[in-house]
């Protein structure tokens, strides 16, 4: 059985970003040896306020570094470099989700600004299909007909104008843009119901820029 990687473990530990449990499963030990260790080494867990510091330079700068050399004397200065660069990269990953629900987004607004170009033509593709039961009824097309109907419009572009509303919220946050001087807001809908189709379509080409 390979011995612990102390060293990586003291890392880990002094960090402070990952809990006894996931470093203890990580390196296939217990945090009872972690702990017993640490007491007797004088291991300490207080350099988070300068590993935030370093992750934000590293994000602004764009220099995550993907892999960190083992050094046999460990140093304050390697600690945070390396901790940070672990912040940065995730942080990264995160504006990297956050782009691509953004374009998914933005993909469900021009589906919904093409249903409402034509909607005469849903209304007549449902009269096409119209296919009663033997009591007069035809349950698949009633909610064909709901789906395309003007209060589900309504609140389709109501639910992906809260859901873009959100992204750009913590777009912004992964980017660091402060709020001191915030930019002209564009209106979304919130509490308003009595959108008109053509109120609900020029709203969607206001936000679609």
């Amino acid at each position: 059985m390979a011995k612990p990687d102390w060293e990586a473990i003291e890392t880990a530990y002094r960090a402070g970003v990952m809990s006894l449990r996931e470093i203890a499963s990580h390196h296939g030990i217990s945090e009872g040896a972690i702990r017993k260790r640490a007491k007797r080494d004088d291991w300490s867990r207080d350099l988070n306020a300068r590993i935030q510091q370093k992750a934000d330079d590293l994000v602004r700068k764009q220099e995550v570094r993907k892999t960190v050399r083992t050094k046999t004397e460990l140093t304050e200065r390697v600690l945070i470099e390396a901790t940070a660069e672990v912040i940065a990269s995730v942080r990264m990953d995160h504006r990297g989700d956050i782009r691509r629900a953004r374009e998914l987004t933005n993909t469900l607004f021009d589906e919904l600004g093409a249903q409402c170009a034509d909607v005469v033509a849903l209304e007549q593709l449902g009269d096409i299909m119209f296919d009663p039961d033997d009591k007069g009824r035809d349950r698949l097309n009633e909610t064909y007909q709901k789906v395309i109907s003007l209060p589900s419009r309504v609140k389709s572009l109501k639910d992906l104008s809260d859901s873009l509303k959100t992204l750009i919220g913590l777009e912004r946050e992964a980017w660091s843009i402060g709020t001191a001087s915030e930019p002209e807001k564009t209106p979304l809908p919130g509490k308003n119901t009595d959108l008109t189709t053509d109120q609900a379509a020029e709203l969607y080409k206001k936000m679609m820029g």
